[in-house]
């Protein structure tokens, strides 16, 4: 009896540490391989905020979800040999991931989770974290200070290069993280004399300064020059994707503005709704037909 106990818990650990098994692979700069089975999830853990670039190609084979660092990734067909991108929000940095997915075989186990270690994004973002503290004679004392350009032009760089550049050849920047942009803001101050409708895309931050990118869209036939100083608010700096817009309709009507800000986002900087600013409220009201008969008879 007591020998079959042992053998008991003896298959219960070996099963529980069969269960709890997890793959580790090191990303050192060579896509990393992560065989699929068709039907059955397989997690890919990595620790740090992500975004995922998918293929065109795999959007009806693959589906991918993302959250806390890990991407979970289910095959729905066969798949040959597949780049994916997995991009590390504080830093830009890449994970080249080669995708394959089979068809199952009869009795197989589930595939075990996937942890990446990356210790080329963990030394840049404790690079870009060690700012934050303390001085010390080889240490900066903010992230900006390392950066080889000014801190208004690297976000503009990196807020154009991620909204239409491939992940692939996004420039890190350490220490930089994406803000929600709120969906109530009044963007139609910002260039109140221009048929001209705005719509913000996103924002990042580093350090005390924002950039906010506003897509703009000629709404009339004309051609529109546009110029950072006819824009309405507190900006530090501003750089227009474009040097104009083509009339409506066109495949000219519509480009990105970038909003530098300093000491908080876009929401502080742009000008109070126009109308609290009307000046015909205080003029004086027009006289009624009546009134002007009566001035014209000479009636008090």
């Amino acid at each position: 009896m007591r020998c079959y106990a042992c053998l008991l818990l003896l298959l219960g650990a070996c099963a529980a540490a069969k269960a709890e098994a997890v793959e580790i692979l090191r990303w050192d700069r060579l896509p990393l391989p992560v065989p699929l089975v068709v039907g059955e999830e397989r997690v890919v853990i990595v620790g740090h905020a992500l975004r995922v670039g998918l293929p065109d190609s795999l959007d009806e084979q693959l589906r991918v979800q993302s959250a806390n660092g890990a991407v979970y990734l289910l095959a729905k067909a066969p798949i040959e040999t597949t780049e994916l991108e997995l991009q590390d929000l504080r830093t830009g940095e890449l994970i080249l991931l080669d995708v394959t997915a089979r068809a199952p075989r009869p009795r197989e186990a589930p595939p075990e989770p996937i942890r990446i270690i990356d210790d080329v994004v963990q030394d840049a973002s404790d690079s870009a974290l060690a700012g934050r503290g303390t001085p010390g004679a080889n240490q900066p004392a903010e992230p900006q200070a390392s950066l080889a350009t000014p801190l208004a032009v690297a976000l503009t760089r990196y807020a154009a290069q991620s909204l239409y550049a491939p992940l692939r050849t996004l420039e890190p920047l350490p220490g930089v993280s994406e803000i929600p942009v709120p969906s109530d803001l009044p963007l139609h101050t910002l260039l109140p004399t221009f048929p001209v409708r705005a719509l913000a895309l996103a924002a990042w931050r580093l350090s005390g300064e924002w950039v906010t990118a506003v897509k703009l869209t000629n709404t009339s036939s004309l051609w529109i020059s546009l110029d950072p100083r006819l824009l309405q608010g507190d900006f530090v700096a501003a750089t227009f994707q474009h040097p104009d817009l083509g009339p409506a309709g066109r495949s000219t009507d519509t480009t990105v503005v970038y909003l530098i800000t300093r000491g908080s986002g876009i929401t502080k900087s742009l000008l109070p709704h126009a109308s609290r600013f009307d000046a015909t409220l205080d003029l004086p009201k027009p006289a009624t037909s009546a009134a002007s008969g009566q001035a014209k008879n000479g009636s008090p």
